[in-house]
This record gives structure tokens, sequence and C-alpha cells, in this order.
């Protein structure tokens, strides 16, 4: 059965896309930390982050850095943080975080947003990819 990260690669469910190449896709935490947590995953589903080639999770890699610079230049704080735990979608994916305090890391608070809220960081994002 697919993971809902790739029900969301085949347009299956709605996401809030911050950047896609050919082969990594982008989008808002629709239960972010905080406003702009991102998601990075490969769009080839692997469970776990260290099955992933090495190709691709270089590839991920390298894009999340260029997902996170772009977080960087649109929400304001200290710095990106990245955070790859994998138990709750069976699909590798990385978190980038924007960052103020620790507590912004936990996964113990979250942030609400509305639907505009939403598409509008995700514009922003995306327009400085």
């Amino acid at each position: 059965m697919p993971s809902i990260f790739t029900k969301i690669v085949n347009k299956e469910i709605p996401c809030y896309k911050v950047a896609e190449t050919n082969e990594f896709l982008a989008f808002l935490d629709v239960n972010p930390n905080v406003k702009g947590h991102t998601l990075c995953i490969p769009k080839k589903e692997v469970d776990k982050l260290f099955d992933l080639d090495e190709n691709t999770y270089n590839g991920l890699m390298s894009f999340s850095r260029k997902v996170a610079m772009a977080i960087e230049k649109t929400v304001s704080c200290e710095r990106v943080g990245m955070s790859i735990i994998g138990l709750e979608v069976p699909h590798a994916h990385v978190h980038l975080i924007p960052l103020n305090t620790l507590d912004d890391a936990r996964f113990i608070r979250k942030e609400t947003l509305d639907t505009n809220e939403f598409a509008a960081i995700a514009k922003e994002i995306s327009a400085n990819f």
C-alpha cells in the first residue's frame, strides 16, 4: 500500500508544495512545529533513510540544503534545523524546521495555520528556492 507521501507525489492528496525536481519533493508539514516546517522526500518510496541508494541519499541531502536556504530567506529564525526520525510515515523524509529555541525541534508544540497562511508561506519559500 502506498504511503501518504507517495499519494502526495502521485497528486492523489494535495500538499503545499515548496520545491520539486524530477527526483524530490518538498512540501509544508500540515501539522507543523512552527511556521515554515517543511518535509523533503525522495519521490521513490523507500521506508528507511539509510536504505536509500547512495545517489538518492546524497541527492536528498543536497535538495534539502537548497530548501533550507530558501526557508532561511523566508522565515524569521536563528537557523533551520534538520530532523530525521522516520517512525511517523514509512517513506524516507527530512524535516526542515525553522528554529529559534530548542523547543521548536521537539515535536511537542504545534503551530496552527489556516489554509491561506499555508499557501502564502509555501509560495514565499518556493519563490526563494
